[in-house]
């Protein structure tokens, strides 16, 4: 069994909101599904790094959860800065059964051992070149984040799913790196970055964490392969 992860699917099967107007994103859902296929099999697990659907409500996201459903793996999925469609933990499980969706679980104040791997996840916080970082957002994301990090007391190897980088363009939030090198986090998968912005995005150790960029366009929309 493996764990791949990829982050920013970007899905609109069920409303008016296309990414394949954005350069790279042409024939982009058949190119996710494509490539889905034919690396990862029904044994795996996919982390996929928010950013799933356009959707509003959970309602209008049923084509892109079927979508979703009939992927082979398992799924972990974690909030991003365009997932509308969430609300609260027990509504969405509420949701997955009520339409048949059994593949997928949320990573959410909670995390998943998996081979000897504690996956952990949240969204995290990004901030504008120039602009004063948000202490109260970054306070808490910074409670999920450990949450999900403290989630089992085990000695196993601890990887870390966000959302929004730690750490881009030249600007940290220094608190995640805290809390990642307080429970020894190896390494660290984010997304949210496309386009002209992925010429800035960091891949490589940065104070002592092994950071590595997952958005879907990124990948060419293959999913990653963690272990």
């Amino acid at each position: 069994m493996s764990i791949y992860a990829i982050g920013d699917l970007h899905l609109s099967l069920g409303n008016e909101k296309p990414m394949d107007i954005f350069g790279g994103w042409d024939g982009y859902v058949e190119k996710i599904k494509t490539n889905w296929q034919n690396t990862v099999t029904h044994d795996d697990t996919v982390v996929i790094a928010g950013d799933i659907s356009w959707a509003m409500k959970l309602s209008e996201a049923i084509p892109d959860f079927t979508f979703i459903e009939k992927l082979n793996g398992k799924k972990l999925i974690l909030k991003g800065n365009h997932d509308y469609w969430w609300v609260t933990q027990n509504k969405i499980y509420k949701f997955f059964n009520e339409n048949g969706f059994e593949t997928m679980s949320l990573l959410h104040n909670n995390s998943f051992d998996i081979e000897g791997i504690n996956i952990c996840g949240s969204r995290g916080w990004i901030f504008e070149n120039g602009e004063a970082q948000d202490k109260k957002i970054i306070a808490r994301e910074l409670g999920r984040i450990e949450a999900s990090l403290s989630f089992m007391d085990t000695n196993s190897i601890k990887y870390l799913f966000l959302h929004y980088p730690p750490y881009y363009n030249g600007q940290e939030i220094s608190e995640f790196f805290d809390v990642m090198n307080k429970y020894d986090v190896k390494k660290c998968y984010y997304g949210h970055i496309h386009g002209d912005g992925l010429k800035n995005v960091y891949s490589g150790i940065y104070k002592g964490v092994e950071l590595v960029p997952i958005s879907a366009d990124y990948l060419k929309f293959r999913p990653f392969k963690v272990i």
